[in-house]
């Protein structure tokens, strides 16, 4: 690997964020990889390419794939445009022929994000209840248009345009359709 190359990845850089993020020092690094400070200070500083042995031991120590040295730089915003959202039909009937949800992901593109925001499209009709769903995290639905109906454990929720609600996803939960109208809602999931 030239220099050129490990600059262009930014792989000092990179190494540099994880260290401060984390609050170690060099010789930390050094002692938990058995390198020595000098060696991870030079790597800091794009002074060496390291060998992909080197980078292994330390992105086992901060418990990051090796792959996060070669990824393009994030950005530390992502724009998607409406006509670049990416679209995912779901199937939910019992039958797997209707597709009562559409999802537009409005952030596909960061990584490691802690939330993912969508754009759900809850087609009318769409009125399968045997599947309740629960998962980590949280999240937070808005009404954009039309009305829907939101379980949440024992409770049955009519959301208007304009009502939101937010929830521990753990609790079992869906979305359903309570309009002869195509419904459109702003989700926010948290891990």
């Amino acid at each position: 690997m030239s220099k050129t190359v490990v600059e262009e990845l930014k792989i000092g850089e990179k190494l540099k964020r994880l260290r401060k993020k984390r609050g170690v020092t060099l010789k930390e690094i050094a002692s938990a990889t058995g390198f020595s400070p000098a060696l991870i200070s030079q790597i800091e500083n794009n002074n060496i390419s390291p060998p992909i042995a080197t980078l292994m031991k330390i992105s086992k120590f901060f418990n990051v794939k090796i792959s996060y040295f070669f990824e393009e730089e994030e950005s530390i915003y992502e724009v998607v445009r409406k006509d670049e959202r990416r679209v995912v039909k779901k199937v939910i009937s019992p039958e797997g022929t209707d597709h009562g949800y559409i999802y537009e992901s409005l952030a596909y593109r960061k990584k490691n994000r802690i939330m993912d925001p969508f754009i759900l499209i809850v087609e009318p009709g769409m009125r399968y209840e045997e599947n309740l769903y629960s998962h980590d995290g949280e999240e937070f639905l808005y009404v954009m248009e039309g009305e829907v109906e939101m379980i949440v454990g024992d409770e049955r929720i009519i959301l208007k345009e304009g009502d939101a609600i937010y929830f521990d996803s753990t609790v079992k939960h869906r979305l359903l359709s309570h309009s002869d109208k195509r419904s459109k809602v702003l989700a926010v999931i948290a891990r």
